[in-house]
């Protein structure tokens, strides 16, 4: 190498030197620029991230409560106040949830609020939150607990560790379902937290208890976690977004929807997860690049609303068959319900009713009908009538009297689901019966005034009930005495210097009081006072538990008693001398009669020294008076016989149409003498009955001899018979002189004659022979002229009839 190649080798080195340099520098360039780029890229993926994290954080309806690394502190009753995320909503349901303002800071007052409340856990035991948080720091012993705060309220805690945090999901599941998406704010704090480490929240939505998951915008699961996996029963999340597992088509219509419209989502519908069928809320919102979307299982929410729903449906029901009007306005005096009695009551359209029409318009349009009680100030009225709603305290109720005549009772009170309850209940007709009842009462009252008898009512707890005027008079009691309701034994202290016997007013006091049967019996007895008066008193018990005793003075009735008593043992006594009497006279009579007759006869017949004309007239009066007083002395003898009630019927068979030719027969003579004809008017078969011969044709010569006697030469008397079942008529029917109404009515007298001609017994002997028989006689007029009498006999006549026919005989007579 020689010096001239030196200058040219440091040119050629330096310039290698400087192409070298420039190489590498365009080389770490290079580099440096693909790592901004790289680091850009990752950049953009956390922010993505980040946001998605952030609205899955937001869209959960409770709180998440976080403690970062050893945050996690329990010192006494203290615990270290964790990061909070959540709705304001949910927040300050939370805040409300807690009853002490234990601090100013909305994190330590959730906390120490619901720290020590009674908890169970999943299996049932008893414990509290702070417990399981020392047991999640201490051993990482994850939870789930329910929370039973103040006034009914529960709260679902469900706690995790999520790498070095301690995560606790809480929810307050006695509000109706979230909070609606207007109120899914989403706290600063949060925000800002999800942003410096959102891989913590990935890891807290990993351990949430419920399905949690994201699509891209076509609608394809990018990630999902455990609870998600579990419910679709899938082992890994790389199988699941092979798979593309949904939970059911609908939720996946769902998040197609959001993505379409950028809008949340929330919706419930059954689901079968794990072979069950599940009622899930589903919700669903929108990401970058995506949707996301949780989903709660409220199968208990829902189970518990479908019942309260049939309690609804089942009351409104019952509500429907109650006779009574019903009606049900909401709190915002909107009808929500009405009962068929409601709509019949009112008479109104149903369209009119389903249209929902609040308390004023309805009380508008029953105006318009006139269907309201009159009121002179419709607007005044109407606005109390609204003003219920606002200051009602209880139950109001008050009467409305109706154009219609009707009388309606109004009630109104709070419903439990909020608004009013209206009863109306048509008591038109309870008045009316009130004021009979009343009115009726007040008869009562008057009518046992007006009573002789002294009446007083005894409750069972022996307590003065009711007593009349006549009450006071006959015990001389003063009527202060008598006042509210007096007791058994202040009464009788009155009542004693009357009646004085202890025995008889506590054997009353036992019907009072004692309510076994035995002694609520109706029991009657007698007090002779020590003025000299006589009482008879009767207890009865009445069916409502009370006692009547009254008390009547029967003094002067006694004494009437006795004097009757005396006087018809007097009649008694001479009705017999004076059957005694007829019998013995008449038996007096007949032996010097027998004389008299029997030489009558002797003259009439003797042949030695006939009889002058005149002679023989003579004889022939004196045989015609002796045969007629030889019947009168055996129709006394008869009577007589009746009257004591010794007279027995022959019985035996006996035929009628002989029985009735014979009677005839016996009379022929008499009616030629008077000229008036005698015949039979037979109709049918009268057969044969049971009875007494001589007694029948005894009837029936009566009957012939008192018609001949009232009819004059050229008449007709007419003997009837005929029969009819058991029983058989006979009449006998002139066209005579006839009777006149008012001695019929005596003609079957004793000793009772038309004519003045006879003694008066023959048709008094019908009718005693014809009862004998067990029949009946009775007397009518002939249209024309004359009378007719008719005797019904039995066919048969039995022994304990005729005994019992003896003794209504004599019981008339002697009555008589």
């Amino acid at each position: 190498m020689n010096a001239e190649q030196v200058p040219i080798i440091m040119a050629v080195g330096t310039a290698m030197l400087a192409l070298g340099a420039l190489l590498w520098a365009l080389r770490v360039s290079d580099g440096a620029r693909g790592a901004a780029k790289k680091y850009r890229d990752l950049a953009g993926e956390r922010e993505t991230e980040n946001a998605a994290l952030k609205s899955v954080l937001g869209a959960h309806p409770g709180v998440i409560l976080v403690w970062q690394g050893e945050a996690l502190e329990i010192e006494g009753d203290e615990i270290t106040p964790p990061d909070v995320f959540g709705s304001s909503v949910a927040l300050a349901g939370l805040l409300s949830f807690t009853d002490a303002a234990i601090s100013e800071n909305p994190t330590v007052r959730i906390v120490e609020g619901i720290a020590d409340l009674e908890a169970r856990d999943s299996t049932g035991q008893d414990t509290t939150l702070r417990i399981r948080l020392r047991e999640l720091r201490e051993q990482g012993n994850p939870f789930s607990l329910t929370i039973i705060g103040p006034s009914g309220r529960f709260l679902e805690a469900d706690g995790r560790t999520a790498g070095a945090r301690a995560v606790v999901w809480v929810t307050d599941s006695t509000i109706k379902g979230l909070e609606e998406s207007s109120a899914r704010g989403k706290f600063e704090e949060a925000r800002q937290v999800i942003a410096r480490d959102p891989t913590a929240f990935l890891d807290m939505l990993r351990k949430a208890p419920f399905p949690a998951w994201r699509v891209s915008g076509m609608g394809r699961l990018q990630w999902a976690n455990p609870a998600y996996l579990a419910a679709v029963d899938v082992s890994s999340l790389d199988r699941l977004l092979e798979e593309q597992t949904t939970l059911d088509q609908t939720v996946a219509e769902q998040a197609r929807k959001t993505i379409s419209d950028g809008q949340e989502h929330d919706e419930t519908r059954h689901i079968v997860v794990k072979g069950d069928r599940r009622a899930m809320r589903v919700l669903t919102f929108p990401l970058s690049g995506g949707a996301g979307a949780m989903a709660f299982d409220v199968t208990m929410q829902e189970n518990a609303r479908e019942e309260l729903n049939r309690h609804v449906r089942a009351h409104d029901e019952t509500l429907n068959h109650v006779a009574d009007a019903v009606a049900i306005f909401s709190a915002e005096r909107k009808l929500t319900f009405y009962n068929k009695a409601f709509r019949d009551m009112w008479d109104l359209e149903e369209a009119f009713l389903l249209d929902r029409p609040n308390h004023g318009q309805l009380l508008d349009r029953l105006r318009e009908r006139r269907k309201l009680p009159g009121r002179p100030n419709y607007a005044e009225w109407r606005a109390e009538e609204i003003s219920y709603y606002l200051d009602l305290d209880g139950v109001k109720e008050d009467k409305w009297s109706l154009p219609d005549g009707r009388t309606l009772s109004v009630t109104r009170q709070r419903h439990p689901m909020g608004g009013l309850l209206l009863l109306f209940k048509d008591i038109t007709v309870q008045l009316d019966l009130q004021t009979r009842f009343n009115a009726l009462i007040k008869t009562q009252r008057s009518t046992l005034d007006n009573l002789h008898e002294a009446v007083a009512v005894f409750g069972s707890d022996g307590r003065l009930k009711l007593h009349n005027r006549a009450f006071e008079r006959v015990w001389d009691l003063l009527a202060d005495l008598l006042k509210d309701t007096p007791d058994y034994d202040d009464v009788v202290e009155g009542c004693v210097p009357l009646f004085h016997d202890a025995e008889i007013w506590d054997a009353i006091k036992v019907h009072i009081t004692d309510p076994s049967a035995g002694a609520r019996q109706a029991t009657t007895g007698e007090m002779r006072r020590s003025d000299g008066s006589l009482l008879t008193y009767i207890t009865n018990p009445l069916p409502d538990g009370n006692t009547l005793i009254a008390f009547a003075d029967v003094t002067a009735t006694r004494r009437v008693e006795s004097a009757l008593r005396d006087r018809a043992e007097a009649f008694e006594a001479a009705d017999r001398l004076k059957t005694e009497f007829v019998r013995n006279v008449s038996y007096q009579l007949r032996s010097p009669l027998t004389t008299i007759f029997g030489y009558a006869e002797l003259l009439e017949t003797q042949r030695n020294g006939a009889l002058t004309e005149r002679q023989t007239d003579h004889v022939r009066a004196i045989l015609s008076a002796s045969d007629h007083l030889n019947k009168l002395i055996e129709n006394i003898l008869d009577l007589a016989l009746i009257e004591a009630g010794r007279m027995d019927l022959d019985l035996d068979t006996v035929n009628l149409e002989d029985l009735i030719a014979e009677g005839i027969e016996m009379v022929v003579s008499k009616a030629e003498d008077t000229e008036v004809t005698v015949r039979s008017e037979v109709v049918g078969k009268l057969g044969t009955i049971r009875g007494d011969a001589r007694r029948i044709k005894q009837v029936l010569f009566n009957l012939v001899s008192n018609s001949l006697r009232f009819t004059e030469a050229g008449g007709e008397v007419v003997v009837a018979a005929q029969r009819a079942g058991d029983m058989v008529m006979l009449s006998v029917r002139d066209n005579g002189i006839g009777l006149e109404a008012d001695k019929r009515a005596t003609s079957f007298d004793s000793f009772v004659s038309g004519d003045q001609r006879g003694a008066g017994l023959g048709l008094a002997l019908v009718k005693h022979f014809i009862h004998l028989h067990g029949g009946t006689v009775g007397m009518k007029p002939v249209e024309g002229g004359g009378l007719e009498v008719t005797c019904w006999l039995p066919a048969q006549v039995t022994v304990a009839a005729q005994a019992a026919l003896h003794h209504a005989e004599g019981a008339t007579l002697q009555a008589s």
